[in-house]
């Protein structure tokens, strides 16, 4: 099976087996339906765990897991990614893209250069959600992943085309 990542555990909420997470799914109440199943990443180990609640609350998902509601049963989860099975995930609309499909693209300013690799997507919160590009000169660079410095995925060339504006890089 393959897994994506659609959040992180930051911490407990509550002493009945809440857990407060950061989301990176648009798809949340789906995702963290009652009965539907996430995999938490425990110990090198894809733990299968069933919903039992789902609420928002000051911009993270609050989830409950059956057998598992008492904070003693989760606080060992914290820090934690939760993934879904790959087959599960949502289809986009067209120019929608999941984070790790853009992970591993080549990125090309407008003129052709490479720039480097995608080795991650990030969320600074409250903020963009930043590509982090690795270069050939050892030194990652953040793009924010905006219209105004994105102007093209093509993903079956496997490639991100980017508008260079000085001090980007």
């Amino acid at each position: 099976m393959e897994y994506i990542c659609i959040g992180r555990i930051v911490n407990t909420f509550g002493i009945r087996g809440e857990l407060k997470i950061q989301s990176y799914s648009d798809f949340d109440e789906k995702r963290y339906a009652k009965g539907n199943t996430v995999y938490i990443l425990y110990q090198d180990q894809y733990l299968p765990f069933v919903t039992a609640s789902f609420r928002r609350h000051k911009g993270f998902s609050l989830v409950s897991f059956a057998d598992h509601q008492d904070i003693n049963l989760v606080e060992q989860y914290k820090e934690c990614e939760v993934y879904i099975d790959k087959d599960s995930r949502q289809v986009l609309k067209k120019g929608e893209y999941y984070r790790s499909d853009l992970e591993g693209l080549e990125v090309f300013d407008e003129e052709g250069n490479r720039i480097g690799k995608v080795s991650a997507v990030e969320d600074t919160l409250g903020a963009n959600t930043f590509l982090r590009v690795e270069r050939e000169e050892g030194n990652d660079v953040l793009i924010p992943y905006v219209r105004a410095f994105v102007k093209e995925v093509q993903m079956e060339e496997g490639k991100i085309i980017i508008h260079m504006v000085e001090g980007l890089l």
